[in-house]
Formats: structure tokens, C-alpha cells, sequence
């Protein structure tokens, strides 16, 4: 049986020690973790050098994400956020396949003829996340915009960040229903309120992973899926590979043989 391709999201690691370390650093942990895919953080990289990256991902055999805090749309524009080619660009520097960003501001008149020219020129997969803003961290936006991109048969598909919806007061169990059929990549992310009534990402319960094996229901068999909540300790291999194999599992009783 296959398994899904899991992913880690190098912020699981802590901003402090992934700028220290450096990104690449993270290389080997991740593949003697079993995972298949790096997500690189551009608001963490420091002095990285993309190529070198980019080979020394593959000679691991991993593959990457790109992931930019870009908003797809800004206020009152148009046309895409001029930063999507750059951000494209430094993924497919990156040797990434696939570049996340935000939604952003999307109305009915953003301008989805300019994106297809765009994404028509770069061999990255782009794929939209909700974030945890009120303007790209809503369910209706999201149904709005992948009508507009069915429409225009463009090739984009989702990041469904399980946690975020929470930022939002929205339910990711009707989020799934109503989007999954465009997820491509998954976020997976845990959620707490802390004493001073702030959210933060923490790791998952039992619970949670019930949870997330629910809403998978409603996506793509085997869809990608990555850690995205902390991941800190003394032996980071130990722990990444325990994180990574219940990542795996997600999704997959489905899949094997009833018992008679």
C-alpha cells in the first residue's frame, strides 16, 4: 500500500533555531525521518543558497514546498499580487514543485486571465491557503474563488489548514465539506487557547487526530499532508519520525481489508 507523501513545515522546528541552524540543516533530519517533503519558510531564510538546497534535497530524495507569506490578491487590485512572480521564481530556484501562498483579498472582479498567463510561464503548482486573517481565513472567499478558477480551468488547488479556521471562528469540519474536493495539501495543525486567551498552534491529541481522519474523508485519497505545529526536543529525528508515521496513517483505514 502506498503511503501519503507527508511534509514538514520547517517553522514545526521554532523561528529561533531554524534561522540559526539554517534551513538546510534540516535536511537529513527529515529524511531519516521518513518524511517526503521539505516546506521551506521564506520568512526564515537568512543566508540560505537555493541551489544548493535544491540538490542536497534531492540527493536525499525529498521533495520541497515553497511556502511565502504573499497574499495572492491585494485590496482594491485587480490584477495578482506583483510579488507572485518572485515568489514563483524563487521556488523553481528552490527545486520545489509547488509554491503556497495566501488568498488575500479576492472579489468577483479580480482579474483570474492575468494568474492564468502567469502560472502558464512557471512549472510550479500553485497552491492557496487560508490564513488566519478575516479577509483570507473565511469559508465563503475560498468557495468564490476555486468557482472562479474551475471556471477557468486553472491549475491551482488548496491549502487546507485544519487549524486555521479556527482564528476565524469557523468550523473545518464544514470548510472540508465545502472545499475539499480542491485540497491539495494539507495542513495540519493542533490548536489550544492559552491563558491570556491567545490561540497557538501545539501538537495533536488523540482527539485531534480523529478529527483529521474525518475531514480527510472529504478530500483526494492519499492527499499530501504536512506537520505544522512545534516539534521541539533533544532528538528531533526520534520525534519527527513518530509525528511523521501518524501523519501517514491519516486516511488510510479506509483503505485496508475488512476483517471478516
Amino acid at each position: 500500500m502506498n503511503k501519503p507523501a507527508v511534509s514538514i513545515s520547517l517553522s514545526s522546528y521554532g523561528a529561533d533555531l531554524v534561522r540559526r541552524r539554517g534551513q538546510g540543516s534540516f535536511i537529513e533530519v527529515l529524511a531519516a525521518a521518513g518524511a517526503n517533503r521539505i516546506e521551506w519558510r521564506e520568512e526564515l531564510l537568512t543566508n540560505e543558497v537555493p541551489e544548493q538546497l535544491a540538490a542536497a534535497t534531492q540527493a536525499e530524495g525529498l521533495q520541497s514546498i515553497y511556502s511565502s507569506p504573499t497574499e495572492l490578491w491585494l485590496a482594491g487590485q485587480s490584477r495578482p499580487n506583483p510579488e507572485l512572480i518572485t515568489a514563483l521564481q524563487n521556488a523553481e530556484a528552490f527545486g520545489s514543485k509547488w509554491l503556497k501562498v495566501s488568498l488575500g483579498f479576492f472579489t468577483d472582479n479580480n482579474d483570474l486571465q492575468t494568474l492564468s498567463q502567469i502560472l502558464a510561464q512557471s512549472p510550479v503548482q500553485l497552491l492557496v491557503e487560508n490564513d488566519q486573517t478575516l479577509h483570507g481565513g473565511r469559508i465563503e472567499p475560498f468557495q468564490r474563488f476555486f468557482a472562479a478558477v474551475e471556471q477557468h480551468n486553472l491549475p491551482i488547488k488548496m491549502t487546507f489548514d485544519i487549524g486555521n479556521w479556527q482564528w476565524q471562528d469557523q468550523s473545518a469540519t464544514s470548510a472540508a465539506r465545502l472545499l475539499g474536493r480542491h485540497v491539495g495539501y494539507v495542513h495540519c495543525k493542533a490548536v489550544a487557547r492559552r491563558a491570556d486567551g491567545k490561540l497557538v498552534a501545539v501538537p495533536p491529541a488523540a482527539t485531534d487526530l480523529h478529527l483529521w481522519e474525518q475531514l480527510l474523508r472529504h478530500m483526494a485519497q492519499g492527499v499530501m499532508r504536512a506537520a505544522e505545529y512545534p516539534l521541539q526536543g533533544d532528538d528531533l529525528v526520534q520525534l519527527t519520525t513518530e509525528h511523521v508515521a501518524a501523519l501517514a496513517r491519516l486516511g488510510q483505514s479506509r483503505l485496508e481489508p475488512a476483517h471478516v
